[in-house]
């Protein structure tokens, strides 16, 4: 096949993002799909099959596009745009774009969807009463989830932020941790804080904390309440009983949204057939109003060896699966 080149005009910072730390972006690019990228000044001149150029291009265009932003790129966005342009034969076809929707600035610049899963779970956020974003770690389900509570919140579209989540591992009995309940809680939510932190800074998150538009307390506090005009996260629900799911659902009251994020194939339940996002996924996706968000092993925007240590579970648990679906009816909810 002939090779040819073509060339990509790019502002400074864009260039430099698609560069990357000691050329490794372009290495990156220039590995994956056998082209040569060259900077000659004022962009970049891609060399190899129409194919190929076609792929990188689009990679390029990607990244480019996210520093215009104001975005950090990491070579964690380097390997999603590669995974996507791969996945993607032809511009223009598949989900929705993941730019397509912007949120706020944050410490390390604008904060946008990295993947069309991403983009489609901000879609879901912003038009369903309730989301369920579901998926093995490092997808971004719950750092999108908080950054997206706290546009609202910013905007004034909300009250209140609450966040909350099972505490299995303290057995739901917090009392012998030091300190009050949020000092109690706060280890669980480590996440959520860091994102919010990041979006709102830690003197904005403190001062809200403190007048009540923030808050956070274990699915066990939760029972008897009903949240209006708020924005909830229930975080690690794939922890959360039958029971406690129903009980954190029904507690929706008037202009309230929810999102329930969690990884179903890492329950960690004496008994994990009583995961209660397992059974409400089973029984609530077709629900008007709920929107559901699966995200794959390709979503995975942390470390490259995380995307690997996750397709290697999902080998396992795919080749162990016709026995489980035997002893499990929900079973088949565990690879979402």
């Amino acid at each position: 096949m002939a090779r040819e080149s073509e060339f990509l005009a790019l502002g400074d910072e864009a260039l430099r993002a698609v560069i990357g730390p000691g050329s490794r972006h372009l290495a990156l690019i220039e590995d994956r799909f056998k082209v040569l990228v060259e900077t000659p000044g004022g962009g970049v001149s891609i060399n190899g099959s129409s194919k190929d150029r076609s792929q990188a291009r689009r990679v390029i265009e990607t990244l480019a596009n996210r520093s215009e932003t104001g975005a950090e790129i990491t070579e964690a966005d380097v390997r999603t745009a590669l995974g996507a342009a791969a996945a993607q034969p032809r511009a223009g076809q598949g989900s929705v774009a993941p730019d397509a929707i912007a949120l706020p600035v944050g410490r390390r610049g604008a904060i946008a969807p990295k993947t069309a899963a991403q983009a489609n779970y901000l879609s879901l956020l912003s038009h369903c009463e309730l989301t369920f974003g579901v998926g093995p770690a490092g997808t971004g389900k719950t750092f999108l989830a908080a950054a997206y509570g706290a546009s609202l919140l910013r905007r004034g579209q909300v009250d209140r932020l609450v966040i909350t989540r099972p505490a299995v591992e303290a057995g739901e009995k917090l009392g012998f941790l030091p300190g009050d309940l949020n000092e109690k809680v706060d280890p669980y939510l480590a996440p959520i804080w860091e994102a919010l932190n990041d979006i709102l800074g830690p003197d904005d998150v403190r001062r809200r904390r403190d007048k009540g538009e923030i808050e956070a307390a274990p699915i066990a506090f939760m029972r008897g309440r009903t949240l209006a005009h708020a924005f909830i996260i229930v975080d690690e629900a794939q922890n959360t009983s039958r029971l406690q799911m129903k009980m954190v659902l029904t507690r929706l009251g008037e202009g309230a949204r929810m999102v329930v994020t969690g990884d179903p194939s890492q329950v960690d339940l004496l008994n994990p057939r009583d995961s209660g996002l397992k059974h409400a996924l089973r029984i609530l996706e077709e629900v008007k109003g709920v929107g559901v968000q699966r995200f794959q092993a390709q979503d995975v925007v942390r470390h490259a060896m995380v995307e690997r240590i996750v397709r290697a579970y999902d080998a396992d648990a795919a080749a162990r699966r016709p026995a489980a679906d035997l002893e499990d009816p929900d079973s088949r909810d565990s690879g979402a």
